[in-house]
C-alpha cells in the first residue's frame, strides 16, 4: 500500500497564497478531475475559506461544499476545524461546536482535522465527540513547534491521549514548515512505536527543506502527506502533488495518483493562478523560500504581519530586533506554538516591546485573557514576574475555557429568525457576527435552493 496524498489545493493552497480569494466557480473548474484522480481526501473547507466567502466573496460558505459535494463522488472532503474555536478566533459554546460539527458533516463533510493552538486536549473534547456522533472520520492534530518543551516524548504523550480520546487518525501539523528531515523521521518513528493510528504530515515549504522532511516522513512510515497541485504549491504552500507522484512512482510508496487527470486539472488551476497574480493578490514574494523562519521559528503569514506592523509604524529598520525579541514573549507566555490565533498575539506583543523601549508596558487584551487561563492551559510555565507586572492579583482559571460559556445557539436562532433561513445561517452569525448578518441581509429577498436540508 502506498502512501495516501491529500490534495490541499482548495483550501489551504490558496489560503497560504493568496488569502483564500478562489471564488467557488474557480473551485469547481477542476474539481472533476481531482475527484478522479485517486485522492486518499480532497481538503475543500476550514481555516480562513468560511470568512472570507462571507467577508469578501459574497458568498454562502455552506452552498459553496453543497455544490462541491455534488461534484465529489469518489472522494472524501477533509475540512480544519479550530477546536473550541469552530472557524473563529474565540471559544463557542458547546452547542454551537456540536451543532457546527452535525451541519458541517451533514453538508457534505467527511473527515474533520480538529486542532487546538495551545495542544490543550480539553478544547478538543467536544468537537471530536460530536464528530463521532455525527458519523464523522475524526482527525486530531497537533500543532508541531519547537522548544525545551517540544520534545519527542511530549508529542508522543499527547499522541497517546488523542488515541484514547477516539481520533481515527493523527496529524502532525507543522504550519510553519519548520519540521526538520531528521526530526521528522524521529518524531513519526516513536508514535508509531507508541500508538496504532494512521499519521499524516502537514507543512509549508516557506523554509525550503519540506521535500527532503516529506522523503523522511515517508521512510519512516508515515500514512498520508499534504500536497498542493502544482499551480498552487511552493514558497508558503505545500510540497507540488506531481512531483511527489512523480518521485514515489515505482517505489513501495507510489500514491498511484493518475497523472492525466492531475495535469488536465493543473492547466485549469493555471489559469486561476494568472488572474491573482495579474490583480496583485498572489504576490511573488511569497512563493519563494525564506530559510530565516528556521531560525526564528516565525511562520511566513506571521512575518509579514510583523513587516506590516512595522511599515505602519514607519520603524521597519526594528524588525531584527522584534524578530529577536519574538523568541522571548513565547519563553515568557509558556511557549506556546505559533499557530492563529497565538502567533498573532506573539507578534503583536513582541512589536509593542521593541517599538516601546520597555517590555510589557502596553498589552493586548487578547495576551491579558490569555494569561488569565482564558484560551486554555499553556505548554510550559508562564513568566509568573510577567503575569504579575500584566495581571497582578487577577484570577487565574485552570478549568477548561468554554465551561464558562452559556449555550449561545437557541437565542441565536430566536434572535435573527426573521434573517436566517436555516441553522446554518445562525450558525454563520454565530461565528462571524456583523460581517454574516451584512450578508445574508443582502440574501434575505432570494429564493432558497439547493439545501440538502431546511430546518424548522
Amino acid at each position: 500500500m502506498g502512501v495516501k496524498i491529500v490534495e490541499t489545493s482548495l483550501r489551504d493552497g490558496h489560503q497560504s497564497l493568496f488569502a483564500t480569494r478562489m471564488t467557488t466557480d474557480e473551485i469547481l473548474l477542476a474539481l472533476s478531475e481531482l475527484d478522479k484522480a485517486g485522492y486518499h481526501a480532497i481538503e475543500i473547507w476550514g481555516g480562513a475559506t468560511f470568512d472570507a466567502c462571507l467577508r469578501f466573496l459574497n458568498e454562502d460558505p455552506w452552498e459553496r461544499l453543497r455544490k462541491v459535494k455534488k461534484v465529489c463522488k469518489n472522494t472524501k472532503l477533509q475540512m480544519l476545524f479550530r477546536g473550541q474555536n469552530i472557524l473563529g478566533y474565540r471559544h463557542y459554546a458547546d452547542d454551537v461546536v456540536e451543532k457546527f460539527v452535525e451541519k458541517a458533516i451533514k453538508n457534505g463533510i467527511d473527515i474533520i482535522r480538529i486542532f487546538d493552538a495551545l495542544n490543550d486536549i480539553r478544547n478538543l473534547k467536544c468537537a471530536v465527540d460530536a464528530t463521532k456522533k455525527y458519523g464523522g472520520e475524526c482527525q486530531i492534530a497537533l500543532s508541531y513547534t519547537t522548544s525545551p518543551v517540544h520534545t519527542v516524548d511530549y508529542y508522543v504523550s499527547l499522541a497517546k491521549e488523542v488515541e484514547k480520546m477516539g481520533a481515527d487518525s493523527l496529524c502532525i501539523k507543522d504550519m510553519a514548515g519548520v519540521l526538520l528531515p531528521e526530526d521528522a523521521y524521529n518524531l513519526i518513528k516513536k508514535i508509531k512505536e507508541n500508538t496504532k493510528l494512521p499519521i499524516e504530515l502537514h507543512s509549508h515549504c516557506t523554509g525550503g527543506l519540506m521535500e527532503m522532511t516529506y522523503l523522511r516522513a515517508i521512510q519512516a512510515g508515515v500514512d498520508i502527506i499534504d500536497t498542493a497541485l502544482s499551480p498552487l504549491s511552493g514558497g508558503t504552500s505545500q510540497p507540488c502533488t506531481e512531483s511527489i507522484n512523480y518521485a514515489l512512482k515505482g517505489t513501495e510508496y507510489d500514491p498511484m495518483l493518475d497523472e492525466d487527470m492531475l495535469n488536465n486539472a493543473a492547466s485549469k488551476l493555471s489559469k486561476v493562478k494568472e488572474k491573482y497574480i495579474a490583480n496583485g493578490l498572489l504576490n511573488p514574494k511569497v512563493l519563494t523560500c525564506n530559510p530565516n523562519i528556521l531560525k526564528y521559528q516565525v511562520p511566513g503569514g506571521m512575518l509579514s504581519n510583523l513587516i506590516s506592523q512595522l511599515t505602519q509604524q514607519n520603524a521597519l529598520d526594528k524588525l531584527d530586533d522584534v524578530l529577536k525579541e519574538v523568541p522571548n514573549v513565547r519563553k515568557d507566555l509558556g511557549y506556546p506554538p505559533l499557530v492563529t490565533p497565538l502567533s498573532q498575539m506573539v507578534g503583536t506583543q513582541a512589536v509593542l516591546n521593541v517599538i516601546n523601549g520597555e517590555r510589557y508596558k502596553m498589552v493586548p487584551k487578547e495576551i491579558n485573557d490569555y494569561l488569565k487561563g482564558k484560551y486554555g492551559r499553556a505548554p510550559a510555565e508562564i513568566d509568573e514576574e510577567v503575569r504579575r507586572k500584566i495581571i497582578g492579583d487577577e484570577k487565574v482559571i485552570t478549568h477548561r475555557p468554554a465551561d464558562d460559556i452559556a449555550p449561545e445557539f437557541a437565542n441565536l436562532k430566536k434572535q435573527y429568525k426573521n434573517l436566517i433561513r436555516n441553522d446554518e445561517d445562525v450558525l454563520s452569525i454565530a461565528l462571524f457576527g456583523d460581517v454574516a448578518i451584512k450578508f445574508l441581509e443582502t440574501k434575505k429577498d432570494e429564493k432558497v435552493v439547493d439545501t440538502i436540508h431546511l430546518d424548522a
